[in-house]
């Protein structure tokens, strides 16, 4: 009786065995699939790559060649590859003074919404003042307010109090328009922190600031992180505003490229360095930080 049982009992794990390994069938369509995706993938970074490969191409070849061939001639003709038109850009003043002007712009725009940002989401989240949600509803009101609407105000209020085509102007306009979502973005993501954990640095004799710069502040570096990369590429890339609310003397490099564009319509050697120079600088910012970019998006997705 007990030999018969032992014969069942091995018969049942090796069938048990059979069912759970796969047959190299599923085992390499499994496999085939997993390469499948993998290539795609692969070819669609590529392919989204393409225009700035082609920028890089075109910013080191000199305007005739330009004008004879496109950018991809470069790899039966290596030898057109050049750096004369880089440093014809910096010897241009407007595209120099306008790359330092954007800097100017968009540090001071990036870094004031996020700390503000980060203060009244903190606030609106864990803080008890009257009125807390009705604010919050008119700070989530102001998402659904298109940029274009304010632009002709705003710029009668800083002609009226000297800040028109000014950096400042600039900025304080990027900072106005940014904090609605900073504040809605944050306050969403600190509302998550576990209250007891709030409590007990209260407990420890933890004051506001102390709670917000000790606790609040790490924990939310995630969602902190992925606010100041959207505010960057908004600020960096933004033409419309810089359009409205600078002049000459504060223009950033967008807007320095269009002027390029209209004044000299053939300055291809100064327009695709200064082209390249604008859009690497976001693609770095991005790539640098995006760990921490992806953790803030899926942040609160998995408890």
């Amino acid at each position: 009786m007990s030999t018969h049982a032992g014969q069942l009992a091995k018969t049942a794990t090796a069938a048990a065995a059979s069912r759970a390994r796969p047959s190299l069938g599923s085992r390499i369509a499994s496999g085939l699939g997993g390469t499948v995706v993998r290539v795609f993938l692969v070819l669609v970074g590529l392919f989204w790559l393409v225009p700035t490969i082609g920028l890089l191409l075109s910013s080191l070849r000199s305007p005739e060649d330009m004008g004879g061939s496109g950018w991809w001639k470069v790899f039966t003709a290596p030898s057109q590859l050049t750096v004369d038109n880089y440093q014809k850009l910096l010897e241009n003043g407007d595209i120099t003074n306008s790359l330092l002007n954007t800097v100017l712009i968009t540090v001071p725009a990036t870094v004031l919404v996020v700390v503000i940002g980060s203060l009244a989401g903190y606030a609106f989240a864990w803080m008890e003042f009257p009125g807390r949600d009705w604010w919050f509803l008119g700070v989530v009101g102001l998402l659904v307010v298109p940029v274009q609407v304010a632009l002709i105000p705003i710029a009668e209020l800083f002609g009226k109090i000297g800040l028109f085509g000014s950096i400042a102007g600039v900025v304080l306009f990027h900072v106005g328009y940014g904090l609605p979502f900073a504040v809605f973005l944050l306050r969403n993501f600190f509302a998550e922190i576990p209250r007891e954990l709030l409590e007990a640095a209260r407990l420890d004799g933890a004051g506001e600031l102390r709670l917000f710069a000790r606790v609040v502040m790490p924990l939310g570096g995630p969602a902190i992180a992925s606010l100041g990369i959207f505010q960057f590429l908004w600020v960096w890339n933004d033409m419309l505003v810089a359009l409205v609310f600078s002049d000459s003397g504060s223009q950033p490099i967008t807007v320095a490229l269009q002027t390029q564009v209209r004044q000299f319509g053939n300055n291809i050697d100064v327009l695709a360095p200064g082209a390249f120079i604008s859009m690497v600088v976001p693609l770095a910012v991005f790539f640098a930080f995006q760990r921490q970019f992806v953790s803030g998006v899926m942040a609160g997705a998995v408890k």
